[in-house]
């Protein structure tokens, strides 16, 4: 057996605790921002049957095909997938414990997803998405709400370098015309695509119109465009979500390329880019699936969901500047002797029962080096207890911002310690 240390799966990293302060900030910032619109939290298996993946997001997407964590669980034979993305998840939970029965449902989830890729700068093959999908709802207001929400919580967090861009793929009658077209137009001209191209054209012609292979670009541009095919009720759908845009003052740029990789997707598509993270610039992306809810094997409903991806949000956070957050401690307890060992915890356990944060000592040690601990802990307060003190039943209070050094006893000592914050 080899003595060598084991590291971490290429792109799955660890969180360190200065690091994941920031996660925890970010994600009370999140919920927050997710309860002032109305959206309740679910949370799913990280597993789900492979079939669910191809059903929902297409056999003929990167994603099944190339990027999927697929496995056979060898104690019973199921066909097992690590998921790739939230929405397929969320439908299927909806739909199996029928939570459309009543009323629609706007829920939101969090959490890991895994995709076999290859690791860059804020993404990862286990990386982090905030999910959120309002399920029942067939209006454009619902559209607009969550492209306001995202407004709001770029806002919230001081992100200025976003841009918003949008389109609509329309309806299914529509995409078919728009794909016969393609098909037709990418053949005429199939000595000018490349191999990825070529194996896409009868498969999922629409996905070659996201292509960034320079050489392409110029016949992409040429190609029929989806927006000419559009029915009456999708172009009054699209139009009526930009004017509650505009009435928001929510700037937008209409992208008619923009298609998404996910087969799922109908009507709205949007995207959330920044060009600070170089080529993988998306931090928020979605759109409208109402046709996944039927396919998925329930009952027809229409549903808008987006995802916004946490490890590239945290890159632009700290790459504008922000300081990332330590976890508060109010008091750190610094004792010697056997006698302060037992006042120590129990004082300690006092405080906390107030509310406060307490940082009690553990590992022996001079007052000295103690008291450097101390400091370097964030705390506002230290209590200093010797044996002198314990008999006493006294603690010495230290300010560590600067101020004078108290004996009070341990019956006053929550008053005092309570008072000296609110004083602050």
């Amino acid at each position: 057996m080899s003595n060598e240390t084991l590291q971490a799966v290429k792109g799955m990293n660890d969180i360190l605790p200065d690091e994941a302060e920031l996660w925890l900030w970010f994600e009370e910032v999140i919920r927050d921002w997710l309860a002032s619109y109305g959206y309740r939290n679910i949370r799913m298996p990280l597993v789900e049957p492979t079939a669910l993946f191809k059903r929902a997001i297409g056999e003929v997407t990167d994603i099944v095909e190339k990027e999927m964590y697929s496995f056979e669980d060898r104690l019973n034979g199921d066909q097992l997938t690590l998921r790739p993305e939230g929405t397929a998840s969320c439908v299927r939970a909806v739909l199996q414990h029928n939570l459309l029965y009543n009323a629609p449902q706007r829920l939101y989830y969090s959490g890991q997803m895994y995709r076999h890729e290859r690791p860059q700068k804020g993404r990862y093959r286990q990386f982090h998405q905030v999910g959120v999908e309002a399920l029942g709802f067939d209006g454009p207001d619902v559209d607009a709400e969550q492209i306001l929400m995202c407004a709001r919580l770029w806002k919230k967090l001081g992100l200025t370098d976003v841009t918003l861009q949008l389109n609509t793929l329309g309806d299914s009658a529509c995409r078919q015309r728009h794909r016969a077209k393609l098909i037709t137009y990418f053949e005429q001209h199939s000595e000018s695509l490349d191999a990825e191209a070529t194996r896409r054209l009868h498969s999922n012609p629409l996905r070659i119109l996201d292509s960034k292979n320079p050489a392409m670009q110029a016949l992409i541009e040429a190609a029929p465009k989806l927006m000419d095919e559009l029915n009456e009720e999708a172009l009054s759908h699209f139009a009526a979500l930009q004017a509650i845009l505009r009435q928001h003052d929510v700037a937008f740029e209409i992208n008619p390329r923009l298609v998404r990789g996910l087969d799922y997707y109908n009507r709205t598509v949007f995207e959330w880019v920044t060009t600070r993270l170089g080529a993988q610039g998306t931090i928020c992306a979605g759109g409208r699936y109402d046709g996944l809810i039927e396919q998925i094997g329930g009952k027809p409903a229409p549903a808008m969901g987006f995802a916004m991806g946490v490890e590239r949000l945290l890159v632009l956070l700290q790459e504008g500047g922000m300081a990332l957050p330590r976890s508060k401690v109010d008091v750190y307890v610094v004792h010697q002797g056997e006698l302060a060992s037992q006042l120590a915890s129990k004082v300690a356990e006092q405080l906390r029962d107030s509310g406060l944060r307490v940082l009690l000592h553990c590992g022996g040690g001079s007052f000295k080096s103690q008291m450097k601990k101390a400091d370097s802990s964030g705390a506002r307060v230290a209590l200093v207890i010797g044996d002198d003190e314990a008999r006493a039943n006294e603690v010495s209070v230290k300010p560590m911002q600067g101020g004078e050094q108290v004996k009070v006893s341990v019956d006053e000592l929550t008053v005092t310690i309570n008072k000296f914050f609110k004083q602050e």
